[in-house]
């Protein structure tokens, strides 16, 4: 293979391991990258990464999902170091020197090195693997702060406030490195497992493909961060259906009735006339457990959206029912607190802490009556798992009759419906129930289902 069409192989790698993450790129971003890493060259790795990411990124977000793949596809190097790697305490002194100097380039030789003399595991010859972590345990970079530290003041006599700054410079150093060891450990995994399959498996994904199960505080706050772009985008939709939909479908009886004078042709079609008038949304929230996180992204989703609609009522449940619209005018400054708040200020559970689906649906369907009506869409959030209770297969029905519509999102796959306590089945033949397991799918399901 050539060296020019090795380097494409990387490129058309690189761009297909982030598409397969969810970062959407072009054909137009994908030859921006090509000419940006012909102009750059390859002699500056650092540099050819700062390029690539300006082409083929969109938000900087996903650099957390092209840093990872970039290293796969454009590698420091190709195998291990040449000499043989130094003893433990040998390497501990150098890295200790080096994270004194801040000398980046020595901290990249010392992470090939480690990986190379103590994160190989199995066989007898070589290494039948790599691991990051078995090296970082052996060599425990984090017990070098005080003698860095220590190593630092005597140059420069920092104490007080610049010594606690020192400090944490000294850290950010140390964190820097385990990502280097980190790094390299996956390319070595790579080079013999195929940068394909490590890519896809060993590199996290895009916040709006992570589970709402599944999320972690950090991701479910980047994910709170996209509620407004992805506002404006379902807003803009939305905009556009309502156009289309104020024109009007044909009128056939009337078309065929005007045709007479032109011999049967329809030369001017006529169209119902609509009486645009926008509807009423209610959502009604299971904020329990791990159930809250998507509860949440999608009470923010419709706040931010409520000018479309000429009313939106909101209301939380875990085993009792009570209205929260209020609280998400507040939550709007304060996206993060907004689970918290309606916990504290809400009454959600009676004598136990657990979901409870069946009293919760009887109980809106009896005290909130006024919030539904035909012109209403009703969108239940939650997992439909009973906790073994009565599923109040009869309040559902109630509900669905007096409302235009009735969807249940729910978190998790459809695979899992019907397992255990979960009632899905049962509330999906009386209404339209959708699997909504991360971000983008509910963007998805949002845009197409919200009515007009």
């Amino acid at each position: 293979m050539t060296a020019a069409s090795d380097v494409t192989a990387r490129l058309t790698g690189l761009v297909d391991a982030l598409r397969t993450h969810g970062v959407r790129i072009g054909t137009g971003e994908t030859l921006d990258a090509a000419r940006a890493a012909a102009e750059l060259g390859f002699a500056d790795r650092e540099l050819l990464r700062e390029g690539l990411a300006a082409t083929l990124l969109h938000t900087h977000a996903q650099r957390q999902v092209f840093d990872p793949v970039f290293d796969l596809y454009f590698p420091r190097a190709v195998g291990g170091p040449q000499e043989r790697s130094a003893g433990r305490e040998e390497l501990r002194e150098r890295l200790a020197a080096a994270l004194a100097d801040d000398d980046r380039a020595a901290l990249a030789r010392l992470a090939v090195e480690a990986v190379d003399g103590f994160g190989g595991y199995g066989g007898t010859s070589g290494s039948d693997g790599w691991s990051s972590y078995q090296a970082l345990e052996r060599i425990r970079p984090q017990t070098l702060l005080a003698r860095v530290r220590d190593d630092v003041r005597a140059r420069g006599g920092q104490s007080g406030f610049a010594g606690r700054l020192l400090e944490d410079e000294i850290r950010r150093r140390i964190e820097s490195f385990r990502r280097q060891v980190s790094d390299e450990a996956r390319r070595r995994v790579a080079e013999r497992r195929g940068r394909e399959e490590i890519a896809r498996r060993a590199v996290a994904t895009t916040a709006d493909r992570v589970d709402f199960l599944y999320a972690g505080k950090d991701r479910l706050a980047e994910l709170r961060r996209t509620v407004h772009p992805l506002a404006r985008k379902l807003a803009t939709r939305l905009a556009a259906r309502r156009r289309r939909a104020a024109r009007g479908t044909i009128d056939l009886r009337r078309t065929l009735r005007g045709s007479l004078s032109t011999g049967g042709v329809p030369m001017r079609p006529v169209l119902r006339r609509r009486r645009p008038a926008r509807p009423e949304l209610v959502l009604l929230c299971d904020v329990s457990g791990s159930v809250s996180g998507f509860s949440d992204f999608t009470m923010l989703l419709v706040q931010a959206l409520h000018d479309q609609f000429s009313k939106v009522r909101v209301f939380a449940f875990v085993n009792q029912v009570d209205e929260v619209t209020g609280m998400l005018v507040h939550g709007h400054a304060d996206p993060e607190g907004l689970g918290a708040r309606i916990g504290a200020e809400a009454r959600l559970t009676g004598w136990h802490g657990s979901s409870d689906y069946g009293v919760a649906l009887g109980e809106f369907a009896e005290r909130y009556g006024d919030a539904v009506g035909p012109r209403t869409t009703v969108f239940v959030l939650g997992d439909a798992r009973t906790n073994l209770s009565d599923p109040n297969l009869p309040a559902v029905r109630h509900i669905a009759r007096q409302v235009r519509r009735v969807y249940w999102l729910n978190p998790e796959p459809r695979r899992q419906w019907g397992t255990g306590d979960s009632a899905a089945p049962e509330y999906a033949e009386l209404v339209e129930m959708h699997e909504c397991r991360n971000a983008r799918q509910l963007g998805e399901i949002v845009g197409r289902l919200l009515p007009i």
